[in-house]
Protein backbone atom coordinates (compact mmCIF):
# COMPACT_ATOMS: atom_id res chain seq x y z
CA UNK A 1 0.00 0.00 0.00
CA UNK A 2 1.37 3.39 -0.98
CA UNK A 3 2.04 6.08 1.66
CA UNK A 4 -0.75 8.20 0.17
CA UNK A 5 -3.31 5.44 0.60
CA UNK A 6 -2.03 4.56 4.09
CA UNK A 7 -2.57 8.13 5.24
CA UNK A 8 -6.01 8.13 3.64
CA UNK A 9 -6.90 5.00 5.63
CA UNK A 10 -5.62 6.58 8.86
CA UNK A 11 -7.74 9.69 8.34
CA UNK A 12 -10.80 7.59 7.47
CA UNK A 13 -10.44 5.52 10.67
CA UNK A 14 -9.85 8.62 12.81
CA UNK A 15 -12.94 10.29 11.35
CA UNK A 16 -15.10 7.23 12.07
CA UNK A 17 -13.95 6.96 15.69
CA UNK A 18 -14.29 10.73 16.15
CA UNK A 19 -17.94 10.56 15.03
CA UNK A 20 -18.60 7.68 17.44
CA UNK A 21 -16.83 9.55 20.24
CA UNK A 22 -18.94 12.67 19.63
CA UNK A 23 -22.11 10.57 19.80
CA UNK A 24 -21.07 8.90 23.08
CA UNK A 25 -20.05 12.24 24.61
CA UNK A 26 -23.23 14.14 23.79
CA UNK A 27 -25.90 11.42 24.03
CA UNK A 28 -26.32 11.69 27.84
CA UNK A 29 -25.95 15.47 28.01
CA UNK A 30 -29.14 16.35 26.15
CA UNK A 31 -32.58 15.03 25.32
CA UNK A 32 -32.94 14.41 21.58
CA UNK A 33 -36.17 14.94 19.65
CA UNK A 34 -35.07 12.91 16.61
CA UNK A 35 -32.85 10.10 17.92
CA UNK A 36 -33.27 8.07 14.73
CA UNK A 37 -31.13 10.65 12.90
CA UNK A 38 -28.05 9.23 14.65
CA UNK A 39 -28.15 6.31 12.17
CA UNK A 40 -27.04 8.81 9.54
CA UNK A 41 -23.64 8.88 11.29
CA UNK A 42 -22.98 5.62 9.43
CA UNK A 43 -22.41 7.82 6.39
CA UNK A 44 -19.09 8.97 7.84
CA UNK A 45 -17.40 5.52 7.72
CA UNK A 46 -18.85 5.09 4.19
CA UNK A 47 -17.48 8.50 3.26
CA UNK A 48 -14.11 7.36 4.64
CA UNK A 49 -14.18 4.23 2.44
CA UNK A 50 -15.00 6.38 -0.59
CA UNK A 51 -12.13 8.73 0.31
CA UNK A 52 -9.65 5.83 0.50
CA UNK A 53 -10.91 4.42 -2.82
CA UNK A 54 -10.46 7.74 -4.61
CA UNK A 55 -7.15 8.69 -2.90
CA UNK A 56 -4.98 7.48 -5.78
CA UNK A 57 -7.46 8.18 -8.58
CA UNK A 58 -7.73 11.87 -7.71
CA UNK A 59 -4.03 12.24 -6.94
CA UNK A 60 -2.12 9.86 -9.24
CA UNK A 61 1.50 9.08 -8.46
CA UNK A 62 4.27 9.98 -10.90
CA UNK A 63 7.39 7.75 -10.91
CA UNK A 64 10.67 9.67 -10.78
CA UNK A 65 14.19 8.48 -11.48
CA UNK A 66 15.43 9.87 -8.16
CA UNK A 67 13.90 11.26 -4.95
CA UNK A 68 17.10 12.60 -3.47
CA UNK A 69 15.94 16.20 -3.83
CA UNK A 70 12.79 15.60 -1.81
CA UNK A 71 12.65 15.50 1.99
CA UNK A 72 10.65 12.59 3.47
CA UNK A 73 9.35 14.84 6.24
CA UNK A 74 8.18 17.40 3.70
CA UNK A 75 6.50 14.69 1.65
CA UNK A 76 4.71 13.29 4.73
CA UNK A 77 3.50 16.75 5.73
CA UNK A 78 2.21 17.33 2.22
CA UNK A 79 0.32 14.01 2.29
CA UNK A 80 -1.32 14.95 5.61
CA UNK A 81 -2.34 18.34 4.23
CA UNK A 82 -3.94 16.65 1.22
CA UNK A 83 -6.23 14.59 3.48
CA UNK A 84 -6.92 17.23 6.15
CA UNK A 85 -9.92 18.76 4.27
CA UNK A 86 -11.58 15.33 4.30
CA UNK A 87 -11.21 15.14 8.10
CA UNK A 88 -12.63 18.65 8.57
CA UNK A 89 -15.63 17.86 6.33
CA UNK A 90 -16.27 14.66 8.29
CA UNK A 91 -16.21 16.56 11.60
CA UNK A 92 -18.64 19.16 10.23
CA UNK A 93 -20.94 16.41 8.94
CA UNK A 94 -21.01 14.72 12.37
CA UNK A 95 -21.90 18.01 14.08
CA UNK A 96 -24.67 18.71 11.55
CA UNK A 97 -26.13 15.23 12.10
CA UNK A 98 -26.17 15.81 15.88
CA UNK A 99 -27.82 19.19 15.29
CA UNK A 100 -30.48 17.54 13.10
CA UNK A 101 -31.27 15.19 16.01
CA UNK A 102 -32.37 18.37 17.88
CA UNK A 103 -30.52 18.30 21.22
CA UNK A 104 -32.62 19.92 23.96
CA UNK A 105 -32.29 20.76 27.65
CA UNK A 106 -35.06 20.86 30.25
CA UNK A 107 -36.04 24.32 31.44
CA UNK A 108 -39.38 24.62 33.29
CA UNK A 109 -41.95 22.87 35.48
CA UNK A 110 -45.51 21.61 35.25
CA UNK A 111 -47.87 19.90 37.72
CA UNK A 112 -48.91 16.30 36.99
CA UNK A 113 -50.20 13.32 38.95
CA UNK A 114 -48.60 9.90 39.27
CA UNK A 115 -48.61 6.73 41.35
CA UNK A 116 -45.63 6.29 43.66
CA UNK A 117 -43.81 7.07 46.87
CA UNK A 118 -41.31 9.68 47.94
CA UNK A 119 -37.77 8.38 48.43
CA UNK A 120 -34.55 10.12 49.42
CA UNK A 121 -31.25 8.31 49.05
CA UNK A 122 -28.78 9.52 51.70
CA UNK A 123 -25.30 8.41 50.63
CA UNK A 124 -22.08 8.44 52.62
CA UNK A 125 -19.29 9.83 50.40
CA UNK A 126 -16.47 9.92 52.96
CA UNK A 127 -12.97 8.80 51.99
CA UNK A 128 -13.53 5.31 53.40
CA UNK A 129 -16.11 4.76 50.63
CA UNK A 130 -13.12 4.45 48.29
CA UNK A 131 -12.25 1.08 49.84
CA UNK A 132 -11.59 -1.66 47.29
CA UNK A 133 -13.75 -4.48 48.71
CA UNK A 134 -16.32 -3.44 46.06
CA UNK A 135 -15.35 -3.04 42.39
CA UNK A 136 -14.06 -0.51 41.55
CA UNK A 137 -14.80 0.82 45.06
CA UNK A 138 -17.71 1.17 47.48
CA UNK A 139 -18.77 4.60 46.26
CA UNK A 140 -18.86 3.82 42.54
CA UNK A 141 -20.62 0.51 43.17
CA UNK A 142 -23.24 2.24 45.35
CA UNK A 143 -23.79 4.89 42.68
CA UNK A 144 -24.24 2.25 40.00
CA UNK A 145 -26.81 0.28 42.00
CA UNK A 146 -28.64 3.46 43.02
CA UNK A 147 -28.83 4.54 39.37
CA UNK A 148 -30.38 1.19 38.38
CA UNK A 149 -32.88 1.54 41.20
CA UNK A 150 -33.84 5.05 40.06
CA UNK A 151 -34.34 3.90 36.46
CA UNK A 152 -36.60 1.10 37.69
CA UNK A 153 -38.98 3.43 39.54
CA UNK A 154 -40.20 5.96 36.93
CA UNK A 155 -43.34 6.89 38.89
CA UNK A 156 -41.66 7.85 42.17
CA UNK A 157 -40.26 11.14 43.30
CA UNK A 158 -36.66 10.50 44.31
CA UNK A 159 -34.08 12.84 45.84
CA UNK A 160 -30.40 12.58 46.73
CA UNK A 161 -28.54 13.71 49.86
CA UNK A 162 -24.79 13.22 50.30
CA UNK A 163 -22.78 13.53 53.48
CA UNK A 164 -19.30 13.35 54.92
CA UNK A 165 -18.51 15.56 57.93
CA UNK A 166 -21.56 17.61 56.87
CA UNK A 167 -24.55 16.97 54.62
CA UNK A 168 -26.24 18.71 51.71
CA UNK A 169 -28.95 18.04 49.15
CA UNK A 170 -27.47 17.05 45.80
CA UNK A 171 -30.92 16.81 44.21
CA UNK A 172 -34.38 17.58 45.70
CA UNK A 173 -37.34 15.26 45.20
CA UNK A 174 -38.05 15.01 41.47
CA UNK A 175 -39.54 12.78 38.80
CA UNK A 176 -36.91 14.02 36.34
CA UNK A 177 -34.72 10.98 36.81
CA UNK A 178 -32.39 11.91 33.94
CA UNK A 179 -31.27 15.00 35.84
CA UNK A 180 -31.09 13.02 39.09
CA UNK A 181 -28.85 10.32 37.59
CA UNK A 182 -26.55 12.94 36.06
CA UNK A 183 -26.21 14.61 39.48
CA UNK A 184 -25.55 11.18 41.00
CA UNK A 185 -22.73 10.64 38.53
CA UNK A 186 -21.12 13.90 39.68
CA UNK A 187 -20.92 12.73 43.32
CA UNK A 188 -17.37 12.21 44.55
CA UNK A 189 -15.40 12.03 47.76
CA UNK A 190 -14.08 15.36 49.07
CA UNK A 191 -17.07 17.52 48.08
CA UNK A 192 -17.34 18.64 51.73
CA UNK A 193 -15.17 18.29 54.82
CA UNK A 194 -14.15 14.75 55.76
CA UNK A 195 -15.90 12.72 58.43
CA UNK A 196 -19.02 10.57 58.82
CA UNK A 197 -22.01 12.59 60.00
CA UNK A 198 -24.73 9.93 59.88
CA UNK A 199 -27.12 12.06 61.93
CA UNK A 200 -26.71 15.04 59.59
CA UNK A 201 -27.17 12.84 56.52
CA UNK A 202 -30.41 11.40 57.92
CA UNK A 203 -31.76 14.73 59.22
CA UNK A 204 -31.16 16.43 55.86
CA UNK A 205 -32.96 13.62 54.05
CA UNK A 206 -35.93 13.78 56.45
CA UNK A 207 -36.11 17.54 55.93
CA UNK A 208 -36.61 16.96 52.17
CA UNK A 209 -39.62 14.73 53.03
CA UNK A 210 -41.05 16.93 55.78
CA UNK A 211 -43.70 18.59 53.62
CA UNK A 212 -44.44 15.58 51.41
CA UNK A 213 -48.10 14.52 51.26
CA UNK A 214 -47.24 10.94 50.24
CA UNK A 215 -48.38 8.22 52.64
CA UNK A 216 -45.18 6.29 51.94
CA UNK A 217 -42.03 8.29 52.68
CA UNK A 218 -38.71 6.50 52.64
CA UNK A 219 -35.06 7.25 53.32
CA UNK A 220 -32.37 4.82 52.15
CA UNK A 221 -29.39 5.59 54.38
CA UNK A 222 -26.05 4.20 53.21
CA UNK A 223 -22.83 4.29 55.24
CA UNK A 224 -19.66 2.27 55.68
CA UNK A 225 -18.53 3.54 59.07
CA UNK A 226 -19.38 5.02 62.45
CA UNK A 227 -20.82 8.41 63.30
CA UNK A 228 -17.98 10.79 64.24
CA UNK A 229 -19.13 14.24 63.01
CA UNK A 230 -22.10 16.55 62.86
CA UNK A 231 -24.27 18.52 65.24
CA UNK A 232 -27.24 16.12 65.18
CA UNK A 233 -26.93 12.64 66.63
CA UNK A 234 -28.19 9.71 64.54
CA UNK A 235 -30.83 8.71 67.11
CA UNK A 236 -32.16 12.27 67.31
CA UNK A 237 -32.48 12.27 63.53
CA UNK A 238 -34.24 8.88 63.73
CA UNK A 239 -36.76 10.30 66.22
CA UNK A 240 -37.45 13.18 63.83
CA UNK A 241 -37.95 10.69 61.00
CA UNK A 242 -40.39 8.68 63.09
CA UNK A 243 -42.39 11.80 63.97
CA UNK A 244 -42.87 12.54 60.26
CA UNK A 245 -43.73 8.94 59.39
CA UNK A 246 -40.54 8.35 57.41
CA UNK A 247 -39.22 4.81 57.11
CA UNK A 248 -35.43 4.64 57.19
CA UNK A 249 -33.88 1.64 55.50
CA UNK A 250 -30.25 1.50 56.60
CA UNK A 251 -27.43 -0.15 54.70
CA UNK A 252 -23.99 -0.97 56.03
CA UNK A 253 -21.72 -0.95 52.98
CA UNK A 254 -18.60 -3.08 53.38
CA UNK A 255 -17.25 -6.62 53.39
CA UNK A 256 -16.95 -8.70 56.55
CA UNK A 257 -13.41 -8.56 57.97
CA UNK A 258 -10.69 -6.39 56.42
CA UNK A 259 -10.53 -4.29 53.27
CA UNK A 260 -8.01 -2.24 51.29
CA UNK A 261 -8.97 1.27 52.41
CA UNK A 262 -7.50 4.79 52.15
CA UNK A 263 -5.57 5.73 55.29
CA UNK A 264 -3.85 8.96 54.22
CA UNK A 265 -3.98 11.52 51.43
CA UNK A 266 -0.93 12.69 49.50
CA UNK A 267 -0.34 16.34 48.48
CA UNK A 268 -1.36 15.53 44.89
CA UNK A 269 -4.80 14.38 46.08
CA UNK A 270 -4.20 10.64 45.73
CA UNK A 271 -4.68 8.24 48.63
CA UNK A 272 -2.45 5.78 50.45
CA UNK A 273 -4.17 2.39 50.83
CA UNK A 274 -3.69 -0.24 53.54
CA UNK A 275 -5.59 -3.27 54.80
CA UNK A 276 -7.78 -2.17 57.71
CA UNK A 277 -10.67 -3.64 59.68
CA UNK A 278 -14.14 -2.86 58.36
CA UNK A 279 -15.99 -1.13 61.20
CA UNK A 280 -19.66 -0.38 60.74
CA UNK A 281 -21.90 0.62 63.65
CA UNK A 282 -24.47 -2.05 62.89
CA UNK A 283 -26.22 -1.71 66.24
CA UNK A 284 -26.89 1.97 65.55
CA UNK A 285 -28.16 1.27 62.04
CA UNK A 286 -30.46 -1.49 63.34
CA UNK A 287 -31.87 0.84 66.00
CA UNK A 288 -32.62 3.52 63.42
CA UNK A 289 -34.36 1.01 61.14
CA UNK A 290 -36.36 -0.58 63.99
CA UNK A 291 -37.48 2.80 65.35
CA UNK A 292 -38.87 3.80 61.94
CA UNK A 293 -40.50 0.43 61.12
CA UNK A 294 -38.01 -0.40 58.39
CA UNK A 295 -35.07 -2.82 58.07
CA UNK A 296 -31.28 -2.95 58.23
CA UNK A 297 -29.13 -4.64 55.59
CA UNK A 298 -25.42 -5.41 55.45
CA UNK A 299 -24.31 -4.89 51.87
CA UNK A 300 -21.32 -7.07 51.22
CA UNK A 301 -22.14 -7.03 47.50
CA UNK A 302 -24.60 -5.49 45.06
CA UNK A 303 -27.11 -8.30 45.53
CA UNK A 304 -27.93 -7.16 49.04
CA UNK A 305 -28.64 -3.66 47.79
CA UNK A 306 -31.08 -5.13 45.29
CA UNK A 307 -32.93 -6.88 48.11
CA UNK A 308 -33.61 -3.48 49.69
CA UNK A 309 -35.17 -2.22 46.50
CA UNK A 310 -37.38 -5.31 46.28
CA UNK A 311 -38.56 -4.55 49.82
CA UNK A 312 -39.43 -0.97 48.84
CA UNK A 313 -41.38 -2.26 45.81
CA UNK A 314 -43.77 -3.98 48.23
CA UNK A 315 -44.50 -0.79 50.13
CA UNK A 316 -47.82 0.98 49.90
CA UNK A 317 -48.16 3.45 47.08
CA UNK A 318 -50.34 6.51 47.09
CA UNK A 319 -51.49 9.10 44.59
CA UNK A 320 -49.45 12.31 44.91
CA UNK A 321 -49.09 15.59 43.10
CA UNK A 322 -45.62 16.10 41.65
CA UNK A 323 -43.72 18.84 39.88
CA UNK A 324 -42.07 17.67 36.67
CA UNK A 325 -39.36 19.28 34.57
CA UNK A 326 -40.86 19.47 31.09
CA UNK A 327 -40.18 22.47 28.79
CA UNK A 328 -37.17 22.02 26.55
CA UNK A 329 -34.70 24.54 25.18
CA UNK A 330 -33.20 23.90 21.74
CA UNK A 331 -29.40 23.51 21.70
CA UNK A 332 -28.79 22.68 18.02
CA UNK A 333 -27.57 26.20 17.17
CA UNK A 334 -24.14 25.68 18.76
CA UNK A 335 -23.56 22.49 16.77
CA UNK A 336 -24.54 24.25 13.53
CA UNK A 337 -22.31 27.23 14.34
CA UNK A 338 -19.32 24.99 15.08
CA UNK A 339 -19.92 22.99 11.90
CA UNK A 340 -20.06 26.22 9.89
CA UNK A 341 -16.77 27.35 11.43
CA UNK A 342 -15.10 24.05 10.54
CA UNK A 343 -16.40 24.24 6.95
CA UNK A 344 -15.09 27.79 6.64
CA UNK A 345 -11.69 26.60 7.92
CA UNK A 346 -11.73 23.77 5.36
CA UNK A 347 -12.56 26.20 2.55
CA UNK A 348 -9.74 28.58 3.53
CA UNK A 349 -7.26 25.72 3.88
CA UNK A 350 -8.21 24.09 0.57
CA UNK A 351 -8.44 27.14 -1.70
CA UNK A 352 -6.23 29.75 -0.05
CA UNK A 353 -3.49 27.79 1.70
CA UNK A 354 -3.04 24.61 -0.32
CA UNK A 355 -3.98 26.18 -3.69
CA UNK A 356 -4.37 22.79 -5.34
CA UNK A 357 -5.11 22.40 -9.02
CA UNK A 358 -8.28 20.62 -10.13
Amino acid sequence: MSPRRKIAVVFAVISSFAALGALMYFKDRYVYQNKEVFWVLLLIPLYGIYHVWTALRKHPEVPLSTLTDFSRDTALLTEIQVHLPFFLRSAALALLIIATARPQSLMSWQNVSTEGIDIVISMDISASMLAKDFKPDRLESSKEVAARFIRGRPNDRIGLVVYEGEAFTQCPLTTDHTVLINLLKDVRTGMIKDGTAIGMGLATAVNRLRESDAKSKVVILMTDGENNSGTISPMTAAEIAKSFGVRVYTIGVGAIGRAMSPTAIYPDGSYKYEMVDVRIDEELLKEIADMTDAAYFRATDEGVLQSIFQEIDRMEKTRINVTEHSRRAEKFFWFVALAAGILLTEFIFRYLIMQTLP
